[in-house]
């Protein structure tokens, strides 16, 4: 027999489905949504590129190369008019992946939302506008924390009076995780960093009494979910009763509604492989599993990464896949008709039991160094992360940790998903001077003095400690640019460069797998006639700065001398360095898609001060025809995320130096 209508009546709604998704131009990202809607997508989830991420306009010295490529260039109102074009706001759940200039992201959506007759209080969506986790993951920070702290306070207090349905920030463990943080990690970092905010909140005395259930109410989290199925199940069941109960004691929150952990999440993109990439489905499938299982810990929205984004940027058919993947969970399986089927385990319930108790004791060790934003000034939660990934790496380079395809069953029939160009979205090369023409007509067709005056509004209220969003849409609608809104706070507020945590990160000083390499690095130094110095750098803006971490901690416990100075450098200035210091050879991290142009510059500017015979190496997410073409430009070596074992990334390196020193002799 069939359902009746009142069995059928009984099915939750489905969370909201979304793909992380923008590139290129506004245009093409606006078409790219529309597609998406189209296709059944609930929701939006807006990818800035990195220039926009760091406050600056798309012909800024530091954007070179990275315009357009790992999200959607947005310089100015008209480009946030372009990009939204057609969609209702009023309508739309949308979230925005910016933190940063977050405010003033938001205001630009403000300001399309007041054009096109969209009422504030009726605006859905989240800006992600987590800076602690920038600091400690992601990297597209730009002031420091304290001012930063502020204007998410800022943005805080204007959305709950003006904005009641948008949530002001995301608390992101997903970036955490990103970088090698444990679940106990992720439980107490990420609740560290939402006490830090309502704490800052409330003592700024700028909330009416009663008025606090209101705030917490619109926080919510952002967070990942890995391969270790049960562990994840069980780490989101303790985030909400962990939440419930800070925010019921901290804050006194009586409403149990406000007390709720409301959270989207985008499933592990750190596990995905470049070999067999075809078993990336699998894992993300799982991973969603993990999320949505539970309905008292169930997401409120998920994007889930394309099964080729270790490759490169996925197709519209690769986001298509992801986002089937949802809708065949959410309504084809009986999944929502049910209440949580893990309630009375046992099993479940000693696992989240062990979590809470923890995570709480994290949390203790981070309140005694003075809470979340002391811990991150002083290098401590940084430190433990990039030794939590060493020790991460270390399990799968030896094999005690399985991944399918890359240490375990190698063997593999040729795929016809992947191969040439045409299996990951490129961005063209004219994108980005067709972007700063369009900025540049911009700046030429608006009113200089209503700039002018708009920015002296922005700049007093940045000094004197008013709420800078209402100035901040004002600015938007001047027609003020990303560049010039950033280049007011990095007057009035400075900048900022956050610890790495390599030198701190505790030594891997036995182990079986070290003593061939350190041998070689010996040799090789007095080979030489001096220890071997390794420049590892990042140039450009992309921030994600797990990977060169990685590679600085262990050549410095493989006995190199090793240069790390952390994220966002000129090419000029990694020349500049590299002159300087005498290096023996350099390695280049970039997982933003500018390899190419990055890696050009900085050959191009080492010839021309004579460094040619300082050999250089690139790790990034590179195609195959672009390693090619780094090859041809002079690169010794490319690394692919399929060069796993480090050890032997780092034996090469000793090699290529050594080959390096026996040319110039």
């Amino acid at each position: 027999m069939g359902e009746s209508a009142d069995e059928k009546t009984k099915r939750d709604r489905p969370w909201i489905f979304r793909t992380y998704a923008g590139h290129s131009t506004a245009e093409k990202s606006n078409a790219l949504y529309r597609q998406n809607l189209a296709k059944g997508q609930t929701g939006l989830s807006i990818a800035f590129d990195l220039p926009t991420q760091t406050g600056y306009d798309s012909d800024h010295v530091l954007a070179a190369g990275e315009v357009g490529k790992v999200g959607v260039p947005i310089s100015h109102l008209g480009d946030m008019r372009t990009l939204l074009n057609g969609i209702p706001l009023a309508g739309m759940n949308t979230s925005m992946t910016i933190n940063a200039p977050a405010a003033w992201l938001l205001s630009l959506y403000i300001a399309v939302a007041d054009e096109t007759g969209a009422p504030r209080d009726k605006l859905t969506g989240t800006t992600q506008n987590d800076i602690i986790k920038e600091y400690l993951s992601r990297g597209t920070y730009v002031f420091p924390p304290g001012p930063s702290m502020r204007l998410i306070k800022d943005t805080i207090l204007f959305t709950t009076k003006e904005m009641p349905k948008w949530n002001p920030m995301n608390v992101c463990s997903y970036h955490l995780q990103e970088a090698g943080a444990t679940p106990v990690q992720e439980l107490a970092y990420a609740l560290a960093t939402a006490i830090a905010i309502l704490d800052m909140v409330k003592a700024s005395g700028e909330v009416a009494d009663g008025e606090m259930g209101d705030v917490v109410g619109r926080i919510s989290f952002f967070v990942n979910a890995g391969m270790r199925f049960i562990t994840e199940i069980c780490k989101m069941r303790a985030f909400v009763e962990m939440w419930d109960e800070i925010t019921a004691k901290r804050y006194g929150v009586t409403d149990p509604k406000q007390r709720l952990f409301r959270y989207g999440v985008q499933v592990n993109s750190l596990g995905l492989t470049e070999p067999q990439p075809e078993n990336n489905v699998y894992r993300i499938f799982l991973e969603m599993l993990a999320v949505t299982l539970s309905k008292k810990a169930r997401a409120r929205a998920v994007q889930l990464p394309a099964w080729n984004e270790a490759l490169g940027l996925p197709r519209p058919f690769d986001q298509q896949w992801s986002l089937r993947a949802q809708q065949i969970l959410a309504y084809e399986s009986d999944l929502l008709e049910y209440g949580d089927i893990f309630d009375g385990s046992i099993e479940i319930q000693k696992k989240v039991d062990a979590l809470i108790r923890a995570a709480k004791e994290e949390l203790a060790t981070i309140e005694r160094l003075g809470g979340a934003v002391a811990a991150v000034e002083m290098g401590y939660m940084k430190q433990q992360l990039v030794e939590s990934n060493t020790k991460r790496l270390e399990a799968i380079e030896s094999g005690e940790s399985i991944v399918v395809g890359v240490n375990k069953f190698t063997e593999s029939e040729p795929s016809p998903l992947t191969g040439g160009v045409d299996a990951i979205l490129t961005v063209p090369h004219e994108v980005e001077q067709e972007q700063i023409a369009r900025l540049n007509a911009w700046r030429a067709s608006r009113d200089a003095k209503a700039v002018e005056t708009a920015l002296n509004d922005l700049r007093r209220a940045a000094k004197e400690g008013i709420n800078v969003m209402p100035a901040s849409i004002a600015c938007a609608k001047a027609g003020v640019t990303t560049g010039e809104w950033g280049a007011v706070f990095r007057e009035v507020f400075g900048e900022y460069r956050a610890p790495t945590g390599v030198p701190k990160a505790a030594r891997q000083v036995g182990g079986e797998l070290l003593e061939p390499v350190r041998a070689e690095v010996e040799r090789v130094s007095q080979k030489i006639g001096r220890r071997v110095k390794f420049l590892v750098g990042k140039p450009g803006l992309d921030g994600h700065s797990n990977g060169a971490e990685q590679i600085a901690v262990r050549a410095r416990d493989v006995g190199m001398d090793v240069i790390y100075a952390g994220i966002r450098f000129t090419p000029a200035e990694l020349v500049t360095t590299a002159k300087k210091e005498g290096v023996d050879v350099i390695g280049l991290s970039i997982l933003s898609g500018s390899h190419v142009p990055l890696v050009r510059d900085i050959v191009d500017r080492m010839r021309a001060e004579g460094l040619n015979d300082i050999p250089v190496v690139v790790g990034g997410i590179v195609p195959p025809e672009d390693a090619q073409t780094l090859k041809q430009a002079g690169v010794a070596a490319v690394y692919t995320p399929k060069d796993f074992k480090i050890n032997q990334i780092m034996a090469d390196v000793v090699r290529i130096v050594e080959q390096a020193n026996r040319k110039v002799a």
